[in-house]
């Protein structure tokens, strides 16, 4: 009995000490996420379901200045000026409007993406990977909440630059979302108009306007 009560000190001491040690990582990352002015990514977006014999590959890029976001992506441009997201598609020449609710908002969305493991999700630290002569260090988030229908994210961090790298995102259906970082800016200039939303001109253009 003894010895079985030392193995499980020994293995919660180890649990207890990779998840310190992914807080802290994480800490960094947010730390130096939020130092930067601004922030332009391009990626790779691949989902992935098996059962459905589903995986598709498509590249985006997003540009992320405190809570406002420009993302570019299948062909849709969706932008978020802090109140209101404007989801624009060309080939269909519609704009959607329609106001942000953060009681709503439970998604990883844009402006979220680099920062949503805040909260609501334990951690510990996962497998190491070399990319390219680069560390990247894996942090596994379980979502607190049983319901939810994410069932884990692996996210790949690069050990040098606290960089975001890799996310991977699984959910109970089996269905894998993973974004690749494919290049990571920070602090560049920026058109003062690029989170303004221009509505006479999409009218000019002949765009249908849909407000909700």
């Amino acid at each position: 009995m003894r010895k079985l009560v030392l193995i499980l000190v020994a293995v919660m001491t180890v649990s207890l000490a990779t998840a310190q040690d992914a807080k802290k990582l994480l800490n960094e990352v947010s730390s130096k996420v939020k130092s930067y002015e601004n922030i332009t990514i391009d990626f790779k977006y691949n989902l992935n379901n098996a059962k459905e014999n589903v995986n598709q590959d498509t590249r985006g890029d997003v540009t992320l200045m405190g809570n406002k976001y420009v993302l570019n992506m299948l062909g849709t441009t969706r932008m978020f000026d802090g109140k209101t997201i404007f989801t624009i598609v060309p080939e269909d020449e519609e704009v959607t409007i329609s106001r942000y609710n953060a009681a709503e908002d439970r998604e990883i969305t844009p402006s979220k993406m680099l920062t949503f493991y805040e909260q609501g999700y334990t951690y510990k630290m996962d497998i190491v990977q070399d990319i390219k002569g680069r560390k990247i260090q894996y942090v596994k988030l379980i979502p607190i909440d049983s319901n939810a229908e994410i069932k884990d994210i692996l996210l790949g961090i690069d050990i040098q630059t606290k960089h975001i790298y890799k996310l991977v995102q699984t959910d109970r259906n089996g269905t894998k979302y993973t974004i690749t970082v494919n290049s990571f800016k920070t602090n560049q200039p920026l058109s003062k108009t690029l989170f303004t939303f221009d509505e006479a001109k999409y009218k000019e253009d002949g765009y249908y306007i849909n407000k909700l």
